[in-house]
Order: structure tokens, then sequence, then C-alpha cells
């Protein structure tokens, strides 16, 4: 079977197993969505970029790509599908976005042909209802590209100033001499 080709602008394998964890909530961990709220509330640009990069991570990078990347089409059906929202409390019987992000790959336009639409579709569905439910209205936010609408001065030019990313959202290569 032929190797299935990875999109340039996810998650590489080694950045995947560094995020690779079955752990929940642990003392100093964040849900993406806290951070997003703390992105929010901070006063101006500075400040929003300083909590982006105090907070930066493989999986934050990844969902933060995923909303502001024109290149990344998302092979779902445009809107909220139908699903049961997780109304657990933080830190008991839900999964975490940053342990979820390294499967967004599959629902990436053109980047997974082995998976039918229909169970890209459950599958999705399935993370939306495994996740606390602010962290799957962030992924929601991601998948319509509306994280921007969601989170107050979270705009393009600030994730890329967070992480040093180019108009391609990928850190430019260091010109050689």
């Amino acid at each position: 079977m032929a190797e299935q080709q990875r999109h340039p602008n996810l998650m590489n394998p080694a950045m995947m197993k560094s995020t690779n964890t079955t752990s929940g909530i642990g003392e100093n961990v964040q849900l993406m969505s806290e951070i997003l709220t703390k992105v929010n509330n901070a006063k101006d640009k500075p400040k929003k970029i300083a909590v982006l990069r105090e907070n930066a991570s493989a999986p934050l990078k990844q969902v933060l790509k995923g909303a502001f990347d024109p290149s990344i089409e998302w092979e779902l059906p445009a809107g909220d599908p139908p699903y049961m929202a997780n109304e657990a409390p933080v830190g008991t019987e839900h999964g975490l976005l940053r342990n979820e992000a390294k499967r967004l790959w599959h629902f990436v336009k053109g980047a997974d042909n082995q998976t039918t639409k229909t169970q890209k579709e459950t599958m999705f569905i399935q993370m939306l209802e495994g996740l606390h439910q602010n962290e799957a209205k962030v992924l929601l936010g991601m998948k319509n590209k509306s994280l921007n609408k969601m989170y107050k001065g979270l705009t393009e030019s600030v994730v890329k100033e967070a992480f040093g990313w180019n108009d391609k959202f990928v850190r430019p290569e260091p010109e050689q001499k």
C-alpha cells in the first residue's frame, strides 16, 4: 500500500509524537478555550501575542493554523453538525482538544482519501461529543474559520506574529549565505 502524502500545513510525525499523551488534565494544563479566553481578555495586541507565546504548543498551533490558514479546507459539511454537548465539569469525563489535534488531518480536504465522507463526519461528531463543551466550540470555530469572531482580537496577524509565521503559516527558513 502506498504511503499517504501528508498535507504540508499539518503536524509532522515528530510533533504528533510529542503530543501523544493519554492523560487527562494535569495541574497546570489549560483547555484551549481557556487560553483563547485569555487572548480575548488581553487589553492590546502585544499582550494577546504574549498569551499565545506563553501557551504555545503544537496542538494550539495546529488548531490556529486550521482556523486561519486559507489553504486548509475542511472536508466536512458547512455549519455545526448535530451533536450532544458534553456538559461534564472541567477535569472530569471528557477528552482534550490538545490530545485530539493529532487526528485533525483526517478532516482536511485531500489529506485522507481512505476514509469515507460519512466516516469522517461520524468521527468529527464523536470528537465533538468527547470534548468539554467549550473545547467543542473551539473545534467548531476552527472548522468554520470563525475563531476570530468568537475571541476578540484573535486575528490572523496576531497569530502569525505570535508564532513567527509567514503568509503560508509556516516559519520562514533562514536564508543561507
